[in-house]
C-alpha cells in the first residue's frame, strides 16, 4: 500500500481534529511552546507534504523561502493571514488556507465581553474581591458606565462587526459604523454609516475596532484619531494589536481622556507592552477571541477539509492564495 502523505502541525489541536488528521495521514505534532525560527519551521516542515500553522508562527518571505520543496498547502488555523507572506507562497506554489466564518460568533461575544468588563469595571472588582481587600458594599464602589443609550462605533462591518452590532443593539446601543462601503446587513440593523472615519470618531463614546489586518489599517488608532474620541470613551480591540498605536493609547489611559480599555490582541503578543498591566482601566485578555470548544473544533474541521482537497487535487473551499 503506498504511503500516507507526511502533515506537519506547528501546534497542538483539538484532540478530535489530531483523530482526525491521524486517521488520513502520518502526524507529525508541534509544541504549543515553541517559537519557532525560520531554521527550526523549515525542520519541522521536512519532506511533509501539507504543514499547518496558526497566527502564532511568523512565516515571512525568509521562513518561506527554507521551507520544502515537497510543501503543497499550508492550513493556518485562522481567519486572518497577515502573519504569512501570501506573495512569497505564491511565488512558491504553495496553496494557503484560512477558516472564515466560524468564528463570527465566539469573537463577538468576546468583544462584549471587553465591552462590559472595562466599562463595569469587572476586572477591578474581581482583583479586589481576590486580593482580599473588599471590605463591603458602599454607595460609590467602583461605579462604571451603562452600555444601554451609549453610542458604539464599529469600525470594519464584516462577518465580526455585525455580530457585535447585533449583540450590542440588544443592549441599548446606539450604533455607528466605518466601513470601505455601507453594508445592507448593518442597515438592516439600523446603523448610521460613517464615511470619514475622523468625522466619526467624536461621535463614539465606545470604539470597537474589527477590521482585518493591511497596511491601511496598520496603527489606525494613534494619537491624533484618539485625541478625536471625546472624552471618557472607551476602546475596544479584538482584531489585531498592530491597529493601536501603544504609546498613545497608554497616554491616553493615563491621562483619562480614554476611560479604559479593553484588549484581547496585542502588538507582538504575547510580549504585550508591559505597562498596559500597571493600568488598573485596561482590562486584558490572553487573545481568547475564538476561544470555545465549539469554535476551536470548527475551525480545526475547516483546516482539515481544506487539506484534504489540496492533497486530492480538489479546489480548497477556503483558499487565500
Amino acid at each position: 500500500m503506498p504511503q500516507l502523505p507526511l502533515i506537519a502541525v506547528t501546534r497542538r489541536l483539538p484532540e478530535i481534529c489530531e483523530q482526525r488528521l491521524s486517521n488520513n495521514y502520518r502526524v507529525r505534532l508541534g509544541d504549543d511552546a515553541a517559537v519557532y525560527s525560520a531554521e527550526a519551521l523549515a525542520a519541522h516542515a521536512s519532506d511533509v507534504a501539507g504543514l499547518i500553522v496558526s497566527p502564532a508562527d511568523t512565516l515571512d518571505a525568509a521562513a518561506i523561502a527554507k521551507l520544502p520543496t515537497s510543501i503543497k498547502v499550508m492550513p493556518t488555523f485562522s481567519v486572518g493571514t497577515d502573519h504569512i507572506d501570501l506573495n512569497a507562497a505564491k511565488a512558491r506554489g504553495i496553496v494557503v488556507t484560512n477558516t472564515p466564518g466560524v468564528l463570527t460568533d465566539a469573537t463577538a461575544d468576546i468583544a462584549m465581553l471587553l465591552m462590559l468588563g472595562v466599562m463595569r469595571r469587572g476586572g477591578e472588582g474581581e482583583r479586589l474581591v481576590r486580593a482580599g481587600t473588599w471590605i463591603g458594599w458602599r454607595p460609590t464602589q467602583l461605579m462604571g458606565t451603562q452600555l444601554g443609550s451609549k453610542t458604539l462605533g464599529i469600525i470594519g462591518m464584516g462577518r465580526i462587526g455585525i455580530a457585535v452590532a447585533v449583540r450590542a443593539k440588544a443592549f441599548g446601543m446606539r450604533i455607528i459604523y466605518h466601513n470601505r462601503k455601507p453594508t445592507p446587513e448593518a442597515q438592516t440593523l439600523g446603523a448610521e454609516y460613517a464615511p470619514s472615519l475622523d468625522d466619526m470618531l467624536p461621535k463614539c463614546q465606545v470604539l470597537s475596532l474589527h477590521c482585518p489586518m493591511s497596511p491601511e489599517t496598520k496603527n489606525l488608532l494613534d494619537a491624533r484619531r484618539l485625541a478625536l474620541l471625546p472624552k471618557g470613551a472607551y476602546v475596544i480591540n479584538t482584531a489585531r494589536g498592530g491597529h493601536v498605536v501603544d504609546d498613545a493609547l497608554i497616554a491616553a489611559l493615563t491621562s483619562g481622556h480614554i476611560a479604559g480599555a479593553g484588549l484581547d490582541v496585542y502588538a507582538g503578543e504575547p510580549n504585550l507592552d508591559p505597562r498596559y498591566r500597571t493600568l488598573e482601566n485596561a482590562m486584558l485578555l490572553p487573545h481568547l477571541g475564538s476561544a470555545t470548544t465549539e469554535t476551536r473544533v470548527a475551525m480545526g474541521m475547516m483546516v482539515i477539509d481544506n487539506l484534504d482537497a489540496v492533497l486530492s487535487g480538489q479546489p480548497p473551499p477556503n483558499r487565500v492564495v
